[in-house]
Formats: C-alpha cells, structure tokens, sequence
C-alpha cells in the first residue's frame, strides 16, 4: 500500500494541474496558449528566484540575524524573495505579452499554468526520489563507499520513507493541490492591476504570496523539519487554510467575462423566420418616382 501511496503522489502531481487546465480551458473558451504563458512565467521567475536566494545565502543574509530570531527572518525573506520574483513576473507577463488577457476567467487559466507547472516539476523531482529510494533499499549501502555520516543519513532518509503512514506518503499531491489553489488566487489578485486599473494590487499579491511561504516554512522547522511527521501534517493544515483563504479570494474577485461576438461558421443557431408569408407593398405613382436615379 505504501509503494503504491508513493507512486500515486508523483502521479497526482502531474494529472492534477492537467485536469484543472482542462476544465478551465473549457469553463471559459480559453486556448492552452494562455495556460503555457502562465508556466512560461513560473520558469523565468525561478531563473531569477534561485540565484537571488543563493546570493542572500551568500551574504549571511539568513544568519545575520540574533539566533532567537533567525528563524523568523530567514522565513520572512525567503517569503519576500518569492513574492517579489514570481508576482513581478506575473505582471510583467500580462502587462507586456499577454495584453488580451484582461478576465477572471483568463487568470484563473493563467493562474492554473504557473502553478501547475511547478507541480509537474515537483513530480518529477518526486519520482526520481523514489526511483532513487528504491533502488537503495535493494543495495548494501556498505559498498557505496560513504562516509560514517553519510552513510547514516541515508539509512534514516531510507528508515523514513518505507515506514511511514501511506497518507503521509501523499501529502506531497495534497500540498501542491493547495498550491493551485493560492497560484489562481495571486493571479486573479495581479490581473485586478488591469482589470481595475489599481497598482497597489500587485503589492497586495506579494504581500500574499510573501505571508504564505513565510508562515509555511517557519511551521515547517517550529514543529521538526522535513524528517517529523508531526511537522509534515501541521504544514499541510496551514496551507490548506491558505489555500481555502486563496479560493474566498478568488470568489470575491470574480468579475463578469466580457462578451464575445458569435465566430462566423460557429454552430449557434440562425435566428427564426419572421411569421407569415411575404407580401410586397402596394405599386403607387409615389413609389414608382421613388426608384427613379436623382
């Protein structure tokens, strides 16, 4: 059962963010075209987002601080880091390439992109993982010629992950699914700069963005790190708070989709025939110099 967890977890990761694209697509008469320029955006953030938290690294940003609060402050700036790169993206996607992108309905497949994107790339860092496990579980781990510490941490991370409660096992699907939820939320919350014609919008999804990775993280590593299970369902129970917050968001926001004309050749219906048969009008001496050229 708990190989089987593992698999559907990575499997999820992938479907989910498909289906969504799907039903959206469909929900609102949108191409894919808008939902890969969402995951277009998610990759260009993080060519910015990486070397940015690698940079602060280096700088001893996250140790600067006293050591009662360095926990604090590292999940603060790390929370900042990812709102300012991926909002600022997602504005300068729509702002500048997608300019007729201006609809709930648009964001919400926008939105569905950029999260999405990042959940197929979390399943694929999953599924090597437990390729990975996998294989080490069927090896001597004495031959692999690894230091004392080493060698025990694989041990632990190997100990770990074959007994650990089959729900715990999808609990990574179930964070991304959460995901998608605050993904479609930062959109709609970035597509309100045009479609209201306010810039402190934008602010408002950083801020967003920033409060949830920052809370995230500090749970995170307040209630054991990544290796505790009490840690890993805690997590999971905040951001799904975030995420029904994210979709009350959503909701609020929601905005009339502007009408479209009828595509020439479409299969909407011709309008009825007027009742009763045609009759021409009445042959008159007036009508007749009517037709005359003047």
């Amino acid at each position: 059962m708990l190989t089987v967890a593992h698999v559907l977890n990575f499997l999820l990761m992938w479907a989910m963010p498909i289906a969504l694209g799907v039903v959206l697509a469909r929900r609102f008469r949108r191409g894919w075209g808008l939902w890969f320029a969402g995951a277009v955006t998610f990759i260009l953030s993080q060519v910015v987002h990486i070397p940015l938290n690698l940079v602060l690294a280096r700088l001893g940003v996250f140790s600067a601080a006293p050591a009662a609060w360095q926990l604090p402050v590292s999940a603060a700036v790390l929370g900042l880091s990812a709102g300012l790169c991926e909002e600022l993206a997602r504005f300068l996607v729509l702002r500048y390439w997608r300019k007729e992108a201006r609809s709930w309905g648009a964001a919400l497949v926008f939105g569905a992109g950029h999260g999405g994107v990042e959940a197929i790339f979390v399943g694929v860092l999953t599924a090597l993982a437990f390729v990975q496990l996998t294989a080490l579980a069927s090896t001597d781990l004495n031959t692999l010629g690894l230091n004392p510490e080493q060698l025990a941490a694989v041990q632990n991370q190997l100990t770990l992950y074959q007994t650990a409660p089959w729900p715990a096992a999808l609990m990574g699907a179930v964070e991304r699914l959460f995901a998608l939820c605050v993904h479609l939320a930062l959109t709609v919350m970035v597509m309100q700069v045009f479609t209201r014609r306010r810039l402190w919008w934008l602010a408002a999804a950083i801020a967003w963005h920033a409060l949830t990775n920052a809370v995230t993280v500090y749970v995170l590593q307040t209630l054991g790190g990544a290796g505790s299970l009490n840690a890993l369902y805690g997590t999971e129970l905040v951001v799904g708070v975030f995420a029904l917050l994210s979709l009350g968001i959503v909701f609020a926001l929601r905005q009339p989709e502007p009408s479209t004309p009828q595509p020439v050749g479409s299969d909407a219906p011709l309008p009825a025939p007027l009742a009763g048969p045609l009759t021409p009008p009445p042959l008159t001496s007036e009508a007749l110099k009517e037709t005359k050229y003047q």
